[in-house]
């Protein structure tokens, strides 16, 4: 007997979670819910949380190590890092952009999203975290009913003093112009780590430390990169491990969250889907403008000799295996044949930049994280500041050169982006039930960005010496 893929066991536990809590809220097992199946869903994301930041910290120093010699990368190597780094901001903003104008998490029920504003600050208050905007719905007492309900739905203590997180607040305001590179820089890596919240730390001693390698003799940091590299093959180890359980997991998940939104009122259930529904059109959006705006863009510029029309036949086996894999590491020995046979690169730029776009390069998640981020505040009345959209665009860059090139490794790098603005990690739950599909498409966007990328770096590193001006036309 044919044994069922993981993605579909997972499909089936988010669609059974679903249904669970529909009926938990018909029939008033909330309760049963909340106690004994939403406990596996958090230790789920604590499971997740706890490799996040030694996955990043590795990944990100054995993809630097991974770029070799530094004197030796010359300059097509240079042209390779700063055009996947600038595919990556523009995915990121354009992401910002469309969820700035579309709004998709203000089309809720504004009752629904009172109640997550509520749930989001009893949660900031219990956890310690700054709340960046001047809402306040705690000190409201038209609010104190529903707020005792959801504090004891949800159990989180609405005695806590908020006086406390408001003086953090206040301290938040008073930081100077440089603040936000200062924070950027760690004065104790291992307290860092101690912290998800600081991430953008991690990423920093991650860039340095992996940069300061390459300037190591080979025979002394030799056993540091194989260390590096098995400790990065061990977390991943650890993510396939977790990822076994993953369909029980997502199944106590969806069903603890959805009640916790929802209570005994199933007609909540069906208001979250028409956010999400909204939400995954303006992710597909933003991903459809990637690979067929941007990237013709880029390639009309840089690569004349090709039509944008011949590059998607000559990538197109490519695609389909990204679609169904939901990996770039799975798809890249295709996209390296199809590169070099059918867009005629030369197998020494497409054997260089197609693997380090594996590893770095992640428009496609990139920009999903920008807009899910975004849906996730706009749901709780959350309104983010132009300097927390700026670290959305620098945290989602960075992260992506650590985000492994596997199935739903951005939602592990999702968690990162969330904590880096301090909104709770753990909303991640709330984007599952659409986020296998939207895995799917970005990751195509993703393997078209490498080949992109590896046609313009052959053009104008005068590499192809292969004329195929017939290649839209075969």
């Amino acid at each position: 007997m044919k044994k069922i893929a993981l993605h579909w066991k997972i499909i089936i536990g988010l669609f059974l979670g679903i249904v669970w809590a529909i009926l938990s809220g018909f029939f008033g097992w909330s309760e049963f819910t909340t106690n004994w199946l939403a406990p596996w869903g958090r230790i789920f994301i604590d499971l997740l949380k706890l490799i996040a930041i030694p996955l990043v910290l590795f990944s990100i120093i054995g993809g630097i190590i991974g770029l070799g010699d530094p004197k030796q990368l010359g300059k097509m190597g240079l042209r390779t890092l700063l055009l996947y780094l600038s595919t990556t901001v523009i995915a990121v903003s354009l992401g910002l952009l469309i969820v700035n104008i579309a709004k998709p998490g203000k089309w809720m029920d504004d009752t629904v999203r009172m109640e997550n504003r509520i749930a989001y600050e009893l949660w900031a208050q219990q956890e310690g975290q700054v709340i960046h905007d001047d809402i306040n719905v705690l000190d409201d007492p038209a609010n104190k009913a529903l707020i005792s309900e959801i504090a004891e739905r949800r159990g989180y203590d609405e005695d806590e003093s908020v006086q406390s997180r408001l003086a953090l607040a206040e301290n938040q305001k008073d930081s100077g112009p440089l603040t936000f590179i200062e924070d950027m820089v760690p004065d104790n890596v291992f307290g860092a780590m101690s912290d998800n919240t600081n991430m953008l730390k991690i990423i920093f001693f991650a860039l340095f430390f992996g940069v300061a390698l390459l300037f190591v003799p080979e025979q002394k940091a030799k056993p540091v990169i194989n260390v590096v590299n098995g400790l990065t093959e061990v977390f991943l180890k650890m993510v396939e491990l977790i990822m076994k359980g993953a369909p029980f997991f997502v199944f106590a998940l969806l069903a603890g969250i959805v009640t916790e939104m929802a209570g005994d009122n199933p007609a909540k259930v069906f208001e979250l889907f028409k956010g999400l529904t909204w939400y995954s059109l303006a992710v597909l959006a933003g991903l459809l403008l990637m690979a067929f705006v941007v990237y013709p863009s880029i390639m009309k510029l840089f690569v004349k000799r090709l039509s944008f029309a011949g590059f998607l036949k000559g990538i197109s086996p490519a695609q389909m295996l990204a679609f169904s894999t939901s990996s770039s590491a799975a798809t890249l020995p295709v996209t390296l044949e199809c590169v070099e046979d059918n867009l005629k690169v030369d197998p020494k730029v497409s054997s260089f930049v197609l693997p380090i776009g594996a590893t770095v390069n992640m428009d496609g998640t990139s920009l999903y994280q920008a807009v899910a981020v975004m849906f996730l505040a706009q749901m709780h009345m959350i309104e983010l500041s132009f300097a927390q959209q700026l670290t959305i665009v620098l945290t989602a860059t960075l992260a992506s050169i650590g985000s492994a090139a596997i199935p739903s490794a951005g939602l592990v790098m999702l968690m990162i982006v969330l904590s880096s603005v301090g909104l709770n990690p753990a909303w991640i739950g709330i984007i599952l039930p659409v986020d296998r599909i939207l895995d799917m498409v970005r990751t195509v966007v993703n393997v078209t960005g490498d080949a992109s990328v590896a046609s313009v770096i052959g053009e104008v590193s005068g590499d192809d010496s292969v004329d195929i001006e017939d290649v839209a036309d075969n």
